[in-house]
């Protein structure tokens, strides 16, 4: 379900010339917005799939996290949009010769040249990203005059959860850990973390370590016994990366981690590092949805 929008949507219409427009109050403060932008320009990965998921391709975008500069499942629908860089070192320059008019991105990332932005285009930003998909979903869905699609996207990954949590039949009361298992870090994730909105919108439960509203937390070797849980989803950097994978399988190789109950079961399943932990979206929600119902054996809601 929705949470509290960051950002309510159009709350008042203005008229600015010929051209209307509406204000969203957004993280940054109220910014007056075209009712019908055609020039988009979007700062995260993020607000790149909640545009595709309401049908709007932006004319600019910064590359997904080790995308390739984009996701492969983003690739198809993103032929003809300029590449603008990193989330964290977007291009002003190539960004102002593309004449937006509207550019969306996150505080957490462009809090810093939200001035830059906001004299080449009205510039929209969600406070945050993660957790809060959803919400920031709907901000940027309204910002673009999509607010109707951009509630039937939601709707629409909330029935598909829902039918997940039935299939699942006794297996709906299942535990769920999830851990990253990093060379830098090793982190539990817990609820308040985009992995664990999604686990929670299935209706799987968490062990008790990690049954908290919060992100994540360091883990090291010696407290591997604390993600005991019915099933474990792991993920580690880059498969490419020799130092990941060498820290993995020491991790793997473990005597605690081998004594736990879910991966003597076969219960322990490896997923996708960018898709769980970095891309943060639509798109990406719904692919771990398609590891759920794959590591339980179900048969495919999409």
């Amino acid at each position: 379900m929705i949470r509290t929008v960051i950002a309510a949507a159009a709350v008042a219409t203005l008229v600015s010339g010929a051209a209307a427009a509406h204000e969203i109050t957004h993280a940054m403060g109220v910014t007056d917005v075209p009712d019908n932008p055609q020039r988009i320009v979007v700062l995260t990965n993020e607000g790149t799939e909640a545009l595709l998921a309401v049908g709007v391709v932006p004319v600019g975008a910064v590359e997904s996290w080790k995308g390739n500069p984009w996701y492969d499942y983003l690739m198809p629908q993103m032929g003809e949009v300029t590449l603008l860089g990193t989330e964290g070192d977007p291009n002003l320059e190539l960004i102002a010769t593309l004449e937006p008019d509207l550019i969306l991105g996150s505080k957490v990332r462009q809090e810093k040249i939200y001035e830059q932005l906001s004299a080449i285009a009205p510039t929209v930003l969600t406070e945050t990203l993660g957790a809060v998909w959803q919400e920031n979903l709907a901000v940027y869905a309204g910002a673009v005059g999509q607010a109707e699609a951009g509630e039937a996207v939601i709707a629409a990954f909330d029935t598909r959860a829902a039918a997940i949590r039935t299939a699942l039949g006794e297996k709906a009361s299942d535990t769920v850990s999830l851990v990253r298992i990093s060379p830098a870090r090793t982190r539990m994730y817990f609820k308040d973390s985009f992995p664990g909105v999604v686990i929670d919108a299935v209706g799987l439960a968490r062990p008790a370590t990690q049954d908290r509203q919060e992100f994540a937390e360091d883990l090291t070797r010696e407290r591997i016994p604390e993600l005991a849980a019915d099933r474990i989803f792991y993920f580690s950097p880059d498969p490419n990366d020799a130092e990941a994978e060498a820290n993995l399988s020491d991790w793997l190789q473990d005597p605690l981690w081998l004594g736990l109950d879910a991966v003597k079961a076969g219960s322990a399943q490896r997923v996708d590092d960018a898709i769980w932990v970095a891309a943060g979206g639509i798109f990406a929600a719904n692919i771990l949805l398609d590891d759920i119902e794959a590591a339980y054996g179900l048969a495919s809601t999409r």
